[in-house]
């Protein structure tokens, strides 16, 4: 099979898993933990197996870490460790999700091949961690597919299994080599045709970077232009893309009814999950699983805050948004129990976090992992037992969230959410974005402009979804917050100012609508197409040096008021000043501004301000959308979540993120909170300890 229809494959399979998807429910809630026999320093597949029922565990996920294990030598298979567990699980009533061993090759497919090793903008990569390879390269591709079709073909019987997992927290990493290069060319000769176009569109006259021959087309590695970049990253981004979807392909041929293919995608990682995902296109690359799967790992003891899980989860229910299979419901493939040293939780955060995956729509929380590793790069990331293998604090209190998902399983498990507000983010404006960022040497990304937007919502007890360019249901939203839209066509900025038009309101940042797709900056007064919705314009803008909002308008205080990192030199046109500079040169400009365009409104937010006057903008925007309820009673460290559940209840869930004991006014409909079986009653004190929890079922 040759390279390009290796990888033009996933495209025509792609469907078919979308199809089996159609009528897959989960029944209960999964808890459990990643499970690794062949890691285990002695036998006690037994006892961890008793540990686990007593805990609750109900789900274990194998394999997905393990090829040297399953496949010793080219073509010589070894399943006793997966059939030890399979067997051992199914025994006790425990189901098991199996993953395909992908991520992390052997060492005699690099011995034989050495070309499976990803060449980077650094050089080769050498043997040793995971996700060395280039996921492209045919004689990857080539043993990729026998493991996974010998394992498929093992257990594909087992009635242990409710699913599969496909590879682990994929991505190109960053395979640049010739080989990936010559691919890449193909894939612009499909797309635009020409290279007089490509010439045309990317600017490539400048420096003499022009292409005038195919056979010219220069490695991408090096480029200076950011438009051609951006398409390569666009290009890598759909490697992940097609390889998911080549894996997912095939393991549908193997799977059960009632079985699903999922993911664990990743985040930005920052020391824990924080943003977008540069690196893989997450709306394109589920669309062939039955259902999404996110790994979350964040800080907790003091630092605890829920955002992240708040963030993955939204990010990941949105994924299958249009999918008409699970929803927007969704896995937890990985997370921590104890982790880090200094992520090792207070009593009660444990539960606080696992309660408050399913407020955001998860249907399974698993560990990473259940044990702790003795010997590896992850020896300090613990599990849910430390490496003596015996009860400790954390795993005692997962035995009281093991009991409580299966005793409120049926209440809880399906919840479905309605949002009005949303986030529309971009994969292309993200890096175009961080391309140029503020200027030369500037740290800041694309992520570190959408997260406050984020927090600030998330703070304010706003519900959100998540949606990109390819999303078709931008009218079911009533807000929507556009952070650095960097990169955007003009018909996405079309829709963008025909949605206000009609009557919904958008806030957009800085930097919104200034290039094409292409990352080509338009050539009209800025902020181009959206200009007609948010009545402003501008052509400078500049780097603030003590400048603040005039009169503190939002009445943050002076320490909040400063303007920092950017500011764009705002004219209005038909726009309300909401906050102009104050400086003795740029004091003639506005900042923030919010425009009545149609039946809609448009808030544009030229400059980097504070977290308080970012809320204060959302808040104000809020409450004009019609955003805005009881739920925004409550501010953080409060934080409430809401959904219906399978019988048509309204479930509504109430955190305290603090140390210090807080009380709620339930606003709601006269119910039961479920964990303690009490009486609700609406109007009445709910009582919240130290990193609690409590949910409530309407009557």
């Amino acid at each position: 099979m040759t390279r390009r229809l290796l990888l033009l494959l996933p495209l025509l399979l792609c469907l078919t898993s979308v199809v089996h998807a159609q009528n897959l429910k989960l029944d209960k809630l999964l808890f459990g933990v990643a499970y690794y026999d062949e890691y285990m320093p002695y036998e006690r597949l037994d006892k961890d197996i008793a540990m686990m029922k007593d805990a609750g565990i109900n789900v274990v996920r194998i394999a997905e870490s393990t090829w040297s294990t399953v496949e010793p030598q080219e073509g010589t298979f070894d399943f006793t460790h997966i059939d030890r567990v399979l067997n051992a699980m199914h025994k006790a009533g425990i189901q098991v999700i199996v993953g395909t061993p992908t991520y992390a090759v052997p060492t005699w497919l690099v011995h034989k091949y050495p070309d499976v090793l990803a060449i980077t903008p650094q050089g080769q990569n050498q043997y040793g961690p995971r996700q060395n390879m280039d996921i492209s390269n045919s004689h990857f591709r080539t043993h990729a597919e026998q493991v996974i079709r010998a394992i498929m073909k093992h257990v594909k019987d087992h009635p242990a299994i409710i699913g599969y997992q496909v590879d682990n927290e994929t991505k190109a990493y960053n395979t640049t080599g010739p080989s990936v290069q010559k691919i890449f060319v193909a894939y612009m000769k499909d797309k635009y045709k020409s290279l007089d176009v490509i010439n045309e569109i990317y600017g490539l006259d400048y420096w003499s970077n022009r292409i005038n021959t195919w056979e010219d087309f220069p490695s991408t590695v090096g480029t200076i232009n950011a438009s051609l970049a951006a398409e390569f990253a666009t290009f890598q981004r759909k490697l992940v893309t097609d390889y998911l979807a080549w894996q997912t392909a095939m393991v549908n041929e193997y799977k059960k009814p009632g079985q699903f293919v999922t993911q664990n995608f990743d985040l930005e990682w920052r020391g824990y999950s924080y943003g977008i995902q540069p690196d893989v296109d997450h709306f394109a690359a589920a669309k062939a699983l039955d259902i999404a799967g996110i790994d979350i790992y964040h800080p907790t003891q003091d630092q605890l805050t829920g955002t992240e899980i708040s963030f993955g989860g939204d990010v990941t229910r949105s994924m299958k948004t249009n999918a008409s299979n699970y929803g927007k419901n969704y896995l937890v493939l990985e997370t921590e129990a104890q982790g880090f040293p200094q992520w090792v939780p207070y009593p009660g955060q444990l539960r606080l976090q696992a309660f408050s995956h399913l407020a955001s729509g998860a249907v399974m929380l698993e560990y990473w992992h259940w044990h702790s590793i003795h010997n590896s790069a992850e020896t300090y990331w613990k599990g849910l037992l430390s490496h003596d293998f015996e009860p400790n604090p954390t795993y005692n209190e997962a035995k009281t969230i093991g009991k409580d998902f299966a005793r409120l399983s049926s209440q809880l498990v399906n919840i479905k959410k309605t949002n009005s507000a949303a986030i529309l983010f971009s994969n292309v404006a993200l890096t175009g974005f961080n391309a140029f960022s503020f200027g030369w040497g500037a740290r800041e990304k694309y992520n570190d402009v959408l997260r406050p937007m984020y927090d600030a919502l998330y703070k304010m007890n706003i519900g959100v979804d998540f949606v990109d360019p390819s999303s078709t249901n931008l009218d079911q939203y009533k807000l929507i917050v556009v952070p650095a839209l960097y990169a955007a066509s003009d018909a996405l900025l079309e829709r963008l100012n025909l949605f206000v038009k009609n009557g919904g309101h958008i806030v957009y940042t800085f930097k919104s609508g200034f290039s094409d797709e292409n990352v080509k900056v338009r050539t009209t007064r800025q902020p181009g197409i959206i200009s007609e919705a948010c009545g402003i314009s501008y052509s400078q803008f500049t780097i603030p040096r003590q400048v603040s909002l005039k009169n503190d308008p939002f009445q943050v205080g002076k320490d909040n008021n400063s303007v920092k990192t950017w500011m764009e030199l705002i004219t209005p046109t038909t726009a309300k000043v909401l906050a102009s500079y104050e400086h003795p040169v740029w004091g003639q400009y506005a900042a923030i501004t919010q425009n009545s365009y149609g039946k809609g409104i448009a808030t544009y937010i030229g400059c980097m301000t504070s977290d308080a006057v970012l809320q204060k903008v959302l808040e104000t925007a809020a409450k004009k959308a019609n955003v805005w309820g009881l739920d925004q009673q409550l501010t953080f460290p409060l934080i409430t979540k809401s959904g219906v559940n399978q019988q048509g209840k309204a479930v509504h869930y109430y955190f305290n993120y603090s140390s210090v004991p807080a009380s709620v006014t339930y606003p709601y409909a006269n119910g039961k909170e479920l964990i303690s079986s009490k009486p609700a009653l609406k109007n009445a004190a709910l009582k919240l300890g130290a990193w609690d929890v409590k949910v409530v079922e309407e009557n």
